[in-house]
């Protein structure tokens, strides 16, 4: 065991690390059904007391787990009343107080392989166009353009470049996303996890004819039990061309939630 750990410090010691989160505000983008996304409020404040040298303060964080940079949990979505697996939505496991099936705290500590498919600068562009939506064939080019191959239950993270928009709720929210072609894709490729720098993986507006509303959510959740992970900041791990690392995720352990705030992380030893 110590020689595995000295083994592990090592290998981390020059290793670079990327903060994937972006920041919580109060106001940050959010998709609209799950306004007001993050709220705080300063419940206990520093006061000046005579003869105490110490003061404290302490606040309320209000959010919704689907705020900010998070990850959704299987029981987030359903088709025909039904969730990943053929596990029925019923009186039985969809209660007041949350699901009895699939919730968040099922998700395992996420530590896998990783790559970053920056379809943004396959293009040529600081960005993709508003509303624009990724197909199989743009994955495909920016794949082959990066010498990636996917490996099956590794992690895929998608650049569309609107994420360096994020402190601007309007524009952020036409930000491009991932068309049901493209999720097909994916799904081949067998992930444990997808994510993109967009508001809903999903460009939200998009109705697809055989699949409906979100349909990249009916392909990768409900079909398939891969994750999804909205709202990533993956700025500065495209300017470093780091396409291949390790992906590092931890949900919270809330019972029977539907998603959970996340900071990932991607770590490239040398």
């Amino acid at each position: 065991m110590t020689e595995s750990i000295n083994a592990l410090s090592e290998a981390l010691k020059n290793a670079s690390v990327f903060d994937l989160e972006q920041q919580r505000f109060i106001g940050a983008p959010i998709y609209p059904h799950h306004w007001p996304g993050f709220v705080y409020t300063l419940h206990r404040h520093h006061v000046d007391v005579p003869g105490q040298a110490r003061t404290s303060a302490s606040g309320t964080v209000t959010m919704q787990e689907h705020s900010g940079t998070h990850i959704d949990a299987l029981c987030h979505q359903a088709l025909e009343m039904e969730m990943y697996g053929g596990i029925k939505v019923n009186s039985s496991n969809q209660t007041p107080r949350g699901f009895l099936d699939l919730g968040v705290e099922t998700i395992e500590p996420i530590i896998r392989p990783a790559v970053l498919l920056d379809v943004a600068r396959s293009k040529g562009v600081a960005r993709l166009p508003k509303g624009y939506l990724i197909t199989r064939q743009d994955l495909e080019d920016a794949a082959e353009s990066q010498g990636i191959a996917i490996m099956k239950g590794s992690c895929v993270l998608i650049r569309t470049g609107w994420g360096a928009t994020f402190s601007d709720t309007d524009d952020y929210l036409s930000a491009a996303g991932i068309s049901a072609d493209g999720a097909l894709w994916l799904a081949e490729q067998g992930p444990f996890l997808c994510g993109a720098d967009n508001v809903a993986f999903d460009y939200p507006d998009n109705v697809d004819i055989e699949l409906g509303s979100l349909p990249c959510h009916v392909v990768l959740i409900i079909q398939n039990g891969i994750y999804i992970v909205e709202n990533l900041l993956l700025e500065e791990l495209a300017a470093a061309e780091c396409w291949e690392f390790t992906f590092v995720c931890l949900p919270l352990k809330m019972q029977g939630v539907t998603g959970s705030p996340v900071r990932p992380l991607a770590i490239k030893t040398n």
